[in-house]
């Protein structure tokens, strides 16, 4: 058996822009859903949802049979937790606040087998390996794994060139709602400070020859990123379109006025 294609790393190295879904339910029911959509990617979040491992598993089982590629994103730098993850088989990792090369290079190494990084080897145990079945795992695992730093606080937009010059860091995500927040500007992504930080940010990784995505539920703000050349893009949040939706059809058969509104600064 060999080891599972990682469908988001290949979209990324097509060239292609890809459309995803940030996935904020925590269920696999939920995600199965999103996933049958035709978005790009998924992105199980670790961070902010109520999520467990077994949840994430619970998660990547349900969305493996669908062409939305899922990315995890991991609730802070632990190498035990990205240990546990990769085990039970996430191909894509997202990790938040990331400011420098030194906390980068710390995360490839947390991703790689020694002599070049310190996972621990789980063989037979582990979804990752198919318990064994996929041949000569240890020696070809990186080959499919991709790692997605999260810059995303000044400092990060400071050093945002060496994280992304970083060997091993395979793209960067822009996060502007913490970016605002650290600029003095909650809320307010859309700040002319914030905007040329992210814009500093996006040119610096593309500079550097990786691929830069962004979060942007506006789409407006998704449009722009992308011809300053963001190539993957999180269009949706399946939290607020939930929202959303139900506020716009309750208001049709009451005072019909929506309080729905695109969330633009999670």
């Amino acid at each position: 058996m060999k080891i599972p294609k990682n469908e988001f790393m290949a979209g990324l190295l097509s060239g292609n822009v890809q459309y995803g879904l940030w996935a904020g339910f925590a269920t696999g029911y939920a995600a199965e859903i999103a996933a049958s959509t035709g978005f790009d990617w998924l992105l199980i979040d670790g961070e902010h949802a109520p999520n467990t491992v077994p949840a994430i598993l619970a998660q990547l089982q349900a969305v493996a049979p669908y062409d939305s590629a899922p990315v995890v994103r991991t609730v802070n730098h632990d190498p035990s937790l990205i240990k546990q993850l990769l085990d039970v088989g996430a191909q894509t990792l997202m990790v938040p606040m990331v400011e420098d090369a030194e906390q980068a290079k710390a995360l490839v190494r947390a991703m790689r087998y020694p002599p070049h990084g310190m996972r621990g080897v789980g063989g037979g145990l582990v979804r990752a390996t198919r318990w064994d079945g996929v041949d000569d795992y240890l020696a070809h695992a990186h080959e499919e794994l991709c790692l997605v730093v999260q810059v995303e606080s000044p400092r990060g937009i400071e050093n945002v060139e060496e994280i992304a010059a970083t060997e091993g860091v395979d793209a960067v995500f822009v996060g502007p709602a913490d970016l605002s927040v650290g600029m003095g500007q909650p809320g307010n992504p859309g700040h002319p400070d914030v905007q040329a930080a992210i814009a500093h940010a996006i040119k610096a990784v593309q500079e550097a020859g990786k691929p830069v995505g962004i979060l942007a539920p506006a789409e407006a703000d998704a449009r722009r990123y992308q011809s300053m050349g963001c190539q993957f893009i999180a269009v949706g949040i399946d939290i607020s379109l939930l929202r959303q939706a139900a506020l716009e059809t309750i208001a049709r058969y009451k005072d019909g006025t929506s309080a729905a509104t695109v969330s633009s600064t999670y």
